[in-house]
């Protein structure tokens, strides 16, 4: 299986220059994971759930003046869309991450996570469902 077959295709980006403000409701209004964070169009960053709380709100933060750089993860591991998924896990394990930016040509086209790996696996999937109602 590759990555291609399980990612997700629509993904969520923001500026680096945007305040945590504007990209905490893009997160918000679309109840997504992450955000990649772009600058010129090349990803440059990640910003998740605990980068807002950690990064933000826990270091007194104002969101309304504080740029989304400021408190991204930097150092954005990406993988190949056409590359295995064990591959990704591995990536995903070494790096003690749950994200990935999917790339094809060096752009951005989707993003792979540990719920997408997690619910390519049927019997997984049937065990998600189950408790999920």
């Amino acid at each position: 299986m590759y990555v291609k077959d399980i990612m997700t295709k629509k993904i969520f980006s923001v500026d680096c220059e945007k305040t945590i403000q504007f990209a905490s409701s893009i997160y918000c209004d679309n109840k997504i994971g992450c955000l990649i964070v772009t600058e010129n169009n090349n990803i440059v960053g990640i910003v998740t759930e605990r980068d807002f709380i950690e990064r933000t709100i826990c270091m007194d933060r104002d969101p309304k003046i504080t740029k989304i750089k400021e408190i991204m993860s930097t150092n954005v591991k990406t993988i190949d869309l056409n590359e295995r998924i064990e591959k990704a896990i591995g990536i995903l394990k070494e790096n003690k991450i749950k994200k990935l930016p999917v790339t094809a040509n060096n752009s951005l086209v989707g993003i792979l996570t540990i719920t997408d790996i997690a619910y390519s696996r049927p019997t997984i999937k049937e065990f998600f469902s189950s408790i999920n109602g």
